[in-house]
Formats: structure tokens, sequence, C-alpha cells
């Protein structure tokens, strides 16, 4: 039993370590280095608890989506606006781990399988919560045409996330909230 306090300890001081790393000196500065010297341990204790700079990045950024679940309970609760205000919260109150999360998915995943299948199987997750949430929402809709809307407006979301990036005075909250009414298109 005390080895696994240990080693969850020395996980809580890793991801505490990157969390720091990360809004002091961005993406670039967080090396394994620093993270280590911050978390006052070795690089092979960081190596048996990740397998990357890139997983413990991720992790950061999914506690940080979590913190703002709207369903954290996974009860099916959820409506697609609560989900949506999650998502603009959780941009718009910690861009750099969105941008982060970003730049994981689209440029740090191929090398690294575990990595990929982990940052594959959360996008899933996403529109999984996002299509039950719309069939909650709207009966009429099949299954099919539910996924199919949520894959829309997870896309969109994703290129507002780029648009804010690119632009910082883009309006991310009110075009998020004006796709949940728009809709997405329904398969024929």
């Amino acid at each position: 039993m005390g080895r696994y306090r240990a080693g969850m300890e020395t996980r809580s001081r890793i991801i505490e370590a990157t969390r720091d790393l990360l809004a002091e000196v961005g993406i670039d500065g967080t090396t394994i280095k620093a993270i280590c010297q911050r978390a006052g341990i070795l690089p092979g204790s960081f190596y048996n608890l990740f397998t990357s700079k890139e997983e413990a990045l991720v992790t950061v950024v999914r506690q940080a989506i979590a913190a703002v679940d709207p369903d954290k309970d996974g009860e099916g609760t959820d409506t697609i606006d609560d989900l949506v205000e999650a998502w603009v919260e959780f941009v718009e109150g910690q861009p750099e781990l969105a941008r982060i999360y970003l730049q994981i998915a689209v440029t740090g995943n191929g090398s690294d399988r575990h990595l990929a299948g982990r940052l594959l199987r959360h996008h899933h997750y996403r529109i999984e919560r996002f299509a039950d949430a719309i069939a909650r929402g709207d009966a009429s809709l099949s299954e099919a045409e539910a996924h199919e809307r949520a894959q829309h407006l997870i896309a969109t979301l994703n290129g507002f996330l780029v648009t804010k990036l690119l632009e910082p005075g883009f309006d991310l909250a009110s075009r998020a909230r004006a796709q949940v009414t728009a809709g997405a298109p329904t398969p024929r």
C-alpha cells in the first residue's frame, strides 16, 4: 500500500509541476528535465508513470476539462447547452491548455501510439457525450443523426478554437452558443 501511495504522490507532484511550468514558461519551456526538477524527482520516476512529456501535458489538460464537466458523475443529465458552455469555459478560462491540447492532437501524437490512442478515445468519448445530449434534446432524431450532428458541432467548435488562437478578439463564446441553436445538417 505504501508503494502505491508513494507512486500517487509522485504522479501528483509531476502533474502539479507540469501545470505550473505550463503557466510560467509555456509548452516549449516545459521539458521533462524541468518537470523532474520542479517535482523533485529523478527522470526514471517520471518514466515509470508517463511515457512522454506529451502524456503528462494531456493529463493536465484532461484534468482541466474534467473540472468544468457539467455531468461529472456520468448520469446523462447534461444538455448540449451545458456541454458547449463547459467547452467555452475551458477554452476561455484556460486558453494555454486549450492551445496545448490542440497542438498535441494535431502535431504531437504521430510518434506515440499510446498517446494517439488516448487522444482518439477522448475524441470519440466527446462525440458520444454530445450525441447523447443532442438525442435527449430532440427525440425525433435517430441515433445516427444525433451522432452526425455531434460530429459537425465538435468540428465547428474545434475550428472556432483555431480561429480564437489566430485572432484573439474572436468572440468564441457567442459563436459557439449560436451553433447550438443553429444545429447541424441532418444527413439524408
